[in-house]
């Protein structure tokens, strides 16, 4: 630790260890181990802290989605984590009812988590150490510095490096670090890392570096017209994590942040400014249009249909007082569907990676919808109908008109003539060419 203080800038501005690490005598989670005795200290460094040098960083940061990412708990996933995947087998001082080590060791040091004190000012094993980025700190701030700027050297090269959203941004539901790999950014940034001067103070995008844009560039680092900003959400116009794509200012206006009054088109500006600093206009507008496009294809196809045959099945599953959530394997395959293949296909349109786009997306979406959910559906149907026939009623109706319309008929074998005749015509074209 001392000897990556000695190297950063902090060491530079005569900032020690005291300056980051100093507490006040109320606070509650001073430290009493009998070693630090000469000095009142705590040992998490809260983004409160970071502000009395950081007040504008950090400012940003706490209205940003980043900052709240530990209100997953209770969630959805969270369920899965703590009763589906774990138990309660992790006892500690404050759990004594236990905890489950698959949310402690997996949730929690992404999303951060609820730091907890004991009575000495140490801190409870479940909770800490974590560098989650919404932690909620014992001065009952939100969200961790640390979680990008890695202590004790803080080196800003690191913190814009890729590697870094890799810690949370990756993996089967929000792969951003794989899409971006192969995209056509990540590609020249692999190719030209040497070009980058990622530990350039300003590090502006068109007159710092022109090789290759990283996360930072594009989501927060400074432009000829932006100044930097810790607030990632700035610059993006949709939220994809929801079952369905909201505008992301709708979602900072539930969450009661200041940034709802940054409009999701204005977010697109401000986007399309980091894009001409390499693309010409038409390239960025036509960029966007497609991606859209993508998005109101989920939306129509999987995600409004999905959703509403999911409620009627649960409806139907209710009527049986012993069904619990993720206790059928609809629950797993409408989840997967959405939280999975919907989001991949979703984040990686926005990124320009067409392979998870289309096969870890659009195909993973279609085939778990015919082979998986509408044969789920049925089983649900045939074994329900006697005993719940209101409920099975709704959902079957529901299931023949979802699949008897424009974007499900073909697998009744009622395809447009006119459409499926053009398709043969370009398949004859394509195997003339290629036979």
């Amino acid at each position: 630790m001392y000897e990556q203080w000695g190297a950063s800038p902090h060491y530079g501005a005569n900032v020690g260890c005291y300056e980051c690490h100093g507490a006040e005598p109320s606070d509650t989670d001073v430290l009493k181990d009998g070693i630090h005795d000469d000095f009142v200290i705590a040992t998490i460094v809260s983004p409160l802290d970071c502000a009395r040098c950081h007040p504008k960083e950090v400012d940003e940061f706490e209205n940003s989605h980043h900052a709240k990412a530990g209100r997953i708990m209770g969630s959805l996933d969270n369920l899965l984590a703590e009763v589906i995947e774990g138990n309660n087998s992790f006892v500690t001082p404050m759990f004594p009812a236990g905890i489950s080590p698959a949310a402690v060791n997996g949730c929690w040091q992404c999303h951060g988590s609820v730091v907890r004190v004991m009575e000495n000012g140490k801190l409870d094993p479940a909770t800490w150490p974590n560098t989650g980025m919404g932690r909620v700190n014992p001065d009952g701030s939100e969200g961790s510095c640390t979680a990008c700027h890695q202590r004790h050297d803080f080196d800003v090269a690191q913190a814009r490096h890729p590697d870094n959203c890799g810690k949370c941004h990756m993996g089967p539901d929000h792969p951003q670090k794989e899409i971006y790999e192969e995209s056509k950014h990540g590609i020249a940034f692999k190719a030209h890392r040497d070009e980058m001067k990622m530990g350039n103070a300003k590090w502006i995008v068109g007159e710092d570096y022109t090789a290759a844009p990283t996360c930072a560039t594009c989501h927060m680092s400074a432009t000829r017209n932006q100044d930097i900003s810790h607030n990632i959400g700035l610059r993006i116009k949709w939220n994809n994590r929801p079952v369905r794509s909201k505008l992301s200012h709708e979602t900072d206006a539930k969450w009661g942040l200041e940034s709802a009054a940054i409009t999701a088109d204005m977010r697109r500006e401000r986007m399309k400014d980091v894009c001409g600093n390499c693309h010409q206009a038409t390239f960025i507008d036509n960029f966007f249009l497609q991606y859209e496009s993508l998005l109101t294809l989920y939306d129509e196809k999987y995600a409004v249909p999905g959703q509403e045959l999911y409620e009627a099945a649960v409806k139907v599953l209710k009527t049986r007082p012993d069904y619990a959530h993720f206790s059928h394997p609809v629950d797993w395959t409408w989840f997967e569907i959405w939280h999975h293949a919907g989001r991949r296909a979703r984040h990686a349109a926005s990124m320009q990676a067409p392979d998870y786009t289309h096969w870890h997306g659009t195909y993973d979406l279609a085939k778990q919808w015919m082979i998986d959910y509408v044969p789920e559906l049925k089983e649900i149907i045939r074994e329900y109908r006697a005993e719940a026939p209101g409920e099975v009623s709704a959902l079957e109706e529901l299931l023949n008109t979802t699949m008897s319309s424009d974007n499900w008929k073909w697998s009744l074998n009622r395809e447009d003539p006119a459409v499926k005749k053009a398709r043969e015509e370009r398949q004859k074209e394509f195997n003339a060419r290629y036979k």
